[in-house]
């Protein structure tokens, strides 16, 4: 965790509490862990500052938005280009994540396209970077 933060017995309660149903409110947090509403605020807020928890936000499915088709694609990069390459994969609103990898290839891109044409057109303006 950052900054050395350590989780207790209560934050573990209310992380497993969390797990079990991630939508959960403060209140059914609190009516599930036996904590007062006012605690659980308090903890998910040092939580989420701390790193522990992402944001809540909702994610929309990309086939929802018509791109029903997801992909990888790994990328060679040449290291003193990665800034470079990373600002560019940024701009494509059919990216969805980059991680990095080690061995043969160094990252591995995440698409989403609305067909295979589509997916075709993708990958070849990524590995044109």
């Amino acid at each position: 965790m950052r900054n050395g933060a350590r989780i207790d017995q209560t934050d573990a309660r209310l992380l497993l509490a969390l797990a079990e149903r991630p939508r959960a409110t403060a209140i059914a947090l609190a009516e599930q862990t036996g904590l007062s509403r006012n605690t659980v605020q308090a903890r998910l807020a040092k939580l989420e500052q701390q790193g522990v928890l992402d944001s809540p936000e909702r994610q929309i499915p990309p086939a929802m938005l018509g791109y029903p088709l997801t992909a990888f694609i790994t990328v060679q990069v040449t290291q003193r280009r990665l800034d470079e390459v990373a600002g560019a994969l940024a701009a494509f609103p059919e990216v969805l994540q980059v991680q990095g990898v080690s061995g043969q290839v160094d990252l591995l891109v995440h698409v989403v396209s609305a067909d295979a044409d589509d997916l075709y057109r993708i990958a070849g303006q990524v590995l044109a970077i």
